[in-house]
């Protein structure tokens, strides 16, 4: 298939970049020249823009959109749907709010504009591993673009298959790393809750490391001090511990660098998500206590920072690539 990728970020690079490996083909637009002539070398078609991407897509085009929440998406798609075609299909990959969504699916439809929003995971590693993907969309156009989704997505891998699962009652391919969740929005809204959760978790792996690292204060008793080797004591909960995952696995690389992690001063940034959750929750009236307190951790690590703020900002960094706001 023929997609033009908008947006060659840390993300939106590599899938363009995976979905080429796959066989398909991709014409490419970035406001960074040097991005956009990079991938060119790697065999994808360059753009001067959208109007000249308009140009070289085909008839039903496919516009795939890879950039941050907000504005940078909303015009771009705005201007989109100035150019698109009756039949066209307009993609949202990035971390857009879902009910922004929901409201682009209705303009988009009065144009015979399809609209798709993939919630997607996998950070900088998504090449090499492939990317967690959650769909929303009218299902006809979903089946239409599987293609697309299944070059993505990791596949079923080395992971052993969950027992019980009853093939007529399930969506196969979620065991390849990608569902259809449902209508325009809910792909975006369980990928929120996806990043709320993994607040969550960050946040007990970073209170956990910071007290191991607190055992050898002076605030103690003396025969109670433990100097730990955190290093270590990562290394070994990712071999056989109910606590493994990939984020202590990044966790453990970061340790091993630097276990004191001089590099990260602890400032944690959020990107949206996280709060959308709780809103999310408060509109359900859903408690939400642990995912409310790691949301509200990384608004006090702005102000001040513990060793548990630093192990944050080295997962971040590790699955994302994401450094540490200036201060």
């Amino acid at each position: 298939m023929k997609i033009g990728l908008v947006g060659l970020g840390r993300m939106g690079g590599n899938i363009a970049r995976r979905l080429m490996q796959a066989g398909h083909q991709v014409v490419a637009w970035d406001r960074s020249d040097e991005a956009v002539q990079a991938l060119a070398k790697d065999g994808a078609e360059a753009a001067t823009g959208l109007s000249d991407m308009a140009t070289k897509l085909a008839d039903k085009a496919i516009w795939w959109v890879m950039l941050p929440a907000g504005g940078p998406t909303e015009d771009t798609i705005a201007e989109i749907a100035k150019l698109a075609k009756d039949g066209d299909v307009v993609i949202d990959g990035g971390n857009s709010f879902y009910k922004d969504d929901i409201r682009r699916a209705k303009m988009l439809a009065e144009q015979g504009i399809h609209y798709v929003d993939v919630g997607t995971s996998g950070g900088v590693w998504g090449l090499e591993r492939g990317y967690c993907m959650m769909i929303g969309g009218d299902k006809e156009t979903v089946d239409h673009l599987d293609p697309i989704f299944d070059a993505l997505a990791p596949g079923l891998g080395t992971i052993v298959r969950t027992p019980g699962r009853v093939a007529d009652k399930v969506d196969e391919r979620a065991e390849k790393g990608y569902i259809h969740a449902g209508p325009a929005g809910a792909g975006h809204f369980v990928k929120m809750i996806h990043n709320g959760i993994e607040y969550g978790l960050m946040q007990a792996y970073a209170e956990g490391f910071d007290i191991l690292k607190s055992k050898n204060s002076d605030k103690l008793p003396e025969d109670e001090r433990f100097d730990l080797n955190l290093t270590d004591i990562a290394e070994v909960w990712r071999r056989g511990s109910v606590i493994s995952s990939w984020l202590l696995d990044l966790t453990a690389i970061a340790l091993a660098k630097d276990e004191m992690l001089e590099q990260f001063s602890g400032h944690v940034a959020d990107s949206g998500e996280g709060q959308w959750t709780i809103d999310a929750a408060m509109e359900e009236k859903v408690p939400a206590n642990v995912l409310t307190a790691s949301l509200f951790a990384r608004y006090r690590s702005r102000v001040e920072h513990t060793y548990g703020d630093k192990i944050l900002s080295a997962m971040r960094f590790g699955f994302g690539g994401h450094t540490e706001i200036p201060q």
